[in-house]
């Protein structure tokens, strides 16, 4: 006969496995099943006290009263712990949150908080997490601050921090193989120069004018994303004729994200070097002359580039008129003689983007794949219309097909 008891003779391993599983406040009530289940969520090592934690009541009572049954009650390590309170109108004190985790062998911090609120000095001096994730805080470490010790992963959303303040604490964690910064704030009006030997992976959203990547001997994947406050445009001929990439040995991935560009400078065919490890290349920009010409010579600067992906931005004029510089005569030899692989995406069958389709075809010699994906605007008769007008097109590779997608 079955035990009526069913979840007391459940295993422990699968008891913790079915509580980590499931939202934190629903965890604690589980307490009422069985004998054994009382206290198990006192042990679980993984703890996210997000927005449905905290309902129905958003206070600093509320959260005082959980916050204390959590200390007083818990016992184990805690290696992954979320706070997100981004959405409450004030912040509590969070200074016993801090020292209680201290001493929990915390592993993955995120610390979601409500604008503007300053992390207190304890945050400094009393954790030392493998993975930290900040969002809405002030973040001013003290000056006898020097980094955390065991960080390999940092992530910063819309935090304030003066920029020498951001340098040093970048410079300072030295086992750093991950770094995230979306930042828009005015103390980020200095250029912060990145000093990461173990960097292995950037991701940057914000003005792409205050960010300069000094040692990264080790950086392999890079995501820009120019982002400004005031709608500042993107100097894009003095970003390719600087040596923004010069540190950059071992980049294998680059994504490059930005809109308007500040018109001026010539922009140059190739980049001052040559990157000879990248093997994909991401854009997403307007098809206006300098948006275009930046990305072919990022092409012809990455000898060795494998993959090629340019999202098009959505421009209402759509039927822009050609462009001189993307006329073939202004293109005697090969882009690029290892791109196999062409993805484009939003494409609207603009003159613009039939140009650029026709000149990639016909100076990509070793093209396996040119895949494009129609805007939603486009009718499925006008897709077909262009796929027509693709077969026209002189290919240098004989292998080279067209393939557009629908879904």
């Amino acid at each position: 006969m079955m035990d009526p008891d069913v979840l007391s003779n459940l295993p422990d391993n699968v008891i913790d496995e079915i509580l980590i599983r499931v939202p934190f406040r629903d965890a604690v009530c589980t307490s009422i099943l069985s004998k054994k289940w009382r206290y198990t969520w006192c042990g679980l090592p993984h703890l996210m006290l997000d927005s449905d934690f905290w309902k129905p009541q958003k206070d600093t009572s509320s959260f005082t009263t959980s916050i204390h049954n959590i200390m007083t009650r818990h016992s184990g390590p805690i290696t992954n712990f979320t706070l997100c309170i981004q959405y409450w109108k004030s912040c509590p004190r969070i200074d016993n949150l801090l020292s209680f985790l201290s001493g929990k062998n915390i592993q993955h911090l995120v610390l979601r908080l409500p604008r503007s609120f300053e992390l207190p000095s304890s945050f400094f001096t009393c954790l030392q997490p493998r993975h930290l994730f900040l969002q809405n805080c002030l973040l001013l470490p003290p000056p006898a601050f020097k980094g955390f010790d065991r960080l390999i992963g940092l992530e910063l959303h819309d935090v304030t921090i003066p920029s020498k303040s951001l340098e040093s604490l970048i410079s300072h964690c030295l086992f750093l193989e991950q770094l995230v910064l979306n930042i828009s704030d005015t103390l980020m009006s200095d250029v912060i120069e990145i000093n990461a030997l173990k960097l292995r992976s950037c991701d940057f959203t914000g003005d792409l004018a205050t960010i300069c990547l000094n040692r990264v001997p080790l950086l392999a994947k890079l995501s820009l994303r120019h982002y400004h406050e005031d709608w500042k445009k993107f100097d894009v001929a003095n970003f390719l004729t600087s040596n923004f990439f010069e540190s950059c040995s071992s980049l294998e991935h680059l994504h490059l994200d930005y809109t308007d560009v500040a018109r001026g400078q010539e922009i140059p065919t190739e980049l001052p070097f040559h990157l000879m490890c990248v093997k994909r290349l991401c854009m997403c920009i307007y098809l206006g002359s300098d948006e275009i010409l930046c990305a072919l010579c990022l092409i012809r600067s990455f000898p060795f580039l494998r993959y090629l992906e340019i999202q098009m931005e959505y421009n209402i004029l759509h039927d822009m008129p050609a462009l001189v510089s993307l006329e073939m005569e202004a293109f005697p030899d090969v882009i690029s003689k290892h791109l196999t692989e062409v993805k484009l995406i939003e494409a609207n069958g603009s003159m613009r983007e039939m140009q650029l389709i026709k000149l990639l075809l016909a100076k990509l010699p070793a093209l396996v794949r040119m895949s494009i994906k129609p805007h939603t605007c486009l009718e499925q008769s006008a897709i077909f219309k262009r796929l027509a007008d693709l077969r026209e097109f002189e290919r240098a590779s004989p292998k080279a097909e067209v393939l557009f997608k629908l879904v």
